[in-house]
């Protein structure tokens, strides 16, 4: 099961740690916040105790204005072991009615600047990139034109090669070799090289280079959407190759529908070219205009204008 710690979240996101530093060991395993609402009127039945729980404005007015009673037993209920955190918003003191609770418990007490909806969109958004479940492909993942291709085929194609010729022409490398993927939502995947690859490629006969060293720190980038796959393929005359555009496959990867392209490599085709081209009408086609319709519909018309004549 993945997990982060709440150190981790403290030193990435610069959140103030105000008491219990001696517990951010302690493991997050969910990307779901829980802004305590209903359970601040006692109503504990549905509280998920495995989760962040982060305290604004509302909900620290809300205590302050109940009995020392009432508050003393809600703060007791909210303070279960099993919390990762408390994170409080706005730069808002901690009431003191947490700390002794809070400690007894082993729950670190957090301190955010942000607006509470702030807070919880970056903690959210760094959870689910630490969390989501992850698959490595091998490949080269590249920005062309803004668009995220992801470059596979047999080793030995050329995958590399043609990297660099597209980085040249002034497209970023995202990774090389290996890309790791992880699902944000149901439509998007998001692409990134693993550490100890990053802004790195192999091109045989020169060996591993660093990109970013040789051409400049606006020729690489973290991560990438993945929008397309284009799958180099070595030339076989026995094979039939989709020449008029209107076919295309698609790859599930992980819950993800991702299209994909073959593109034949042989002597004398400029395959970088290529990929520039096929990206470009990719992104048309995903705008509306479709080289391959207009044909069918110019084509049709023609049979039916030579049928006119014929008859």
């Amino acid at each position: 099961m993945s997990k982060v710690s709440v150190s981790e979240l403290v030193d990435k996101l610069r959140i103030k740690v105000l008491f219990g530093e001696e517990f951010l060991h302690k493991q997050v395993y969910t990307s779901e916040l829980s802004r305590p609402g209903v359970e601040l009127t006692g109503y504990f039945n549905f509280y998920d105790e495995k989760r962040i729980q982060v305290f604004g404005k509302t909900e620290i007015s809300f205590i302050a204005q109940m009995n020392s009673e009432k508050a003393d037993e809600v703060v007791e209920r909210l303070c279960s072991p099993l919390v990762p955190a408390f994170i409080f918003s706005r730069g808002l003191d901690v009431p003191q009615i947490f700390v002794e609770k809070a400690i007894k418990a082993g729950i670190p007490l957090l301190q955010a600047y942000s607006k509470t909806t702030s807070v919880i969109s970056n903690v959210t958004n760094f959870l689910e990139h630490k969390l989501a479940e992850r698959l490595s492909i091998h490949g080269v993942f590249l920005d062309v034109f803004g668009t995220g291709v992801l470059i596979t085929g047999d080793s030995g194609v050329g995958k590399s090669e043609v990297a660099l010729d597209l980085i040249q022409k002034g497209h970023l490398l995202v990774a090389d070799d290996r890309v790791e993927f992880y699902q944000l939502d149901e439509l998007t995947l998001i692409g990134e090289s693993p550490a100890i690859l990053k802004n790195l490629l192999e091109v045989r006969g020169i060996g591993i280079i660093d990109v970013m060293n040789l051409f400049g720190v606006g020729t690489v980038r973290d991560t990438k959407r993945l929008d397309m796959i284009i799958h180099l393929e070595l030339w076989n005359s026995e094979k039939t190759f989709d020449r008029l555009g209107n076919t295309y496959e698609t790859i599930q990867i992980l819950d993800v529908n991702i299209p994909r392209f073959v593109i034949p490599v042989k002597l004398g085709r400029n395959i970088a070219n290529i990929i520039e081209v096929a990206t470009k009408n990719h992104r048309a086609k995903n705008m509306g205009f479709d080289a391959t319709r207009v044909f069918e519909q110019n084509l049709s018309k023609l049979i039916a204008e030579n049928s006119q004549k014929e008859s």
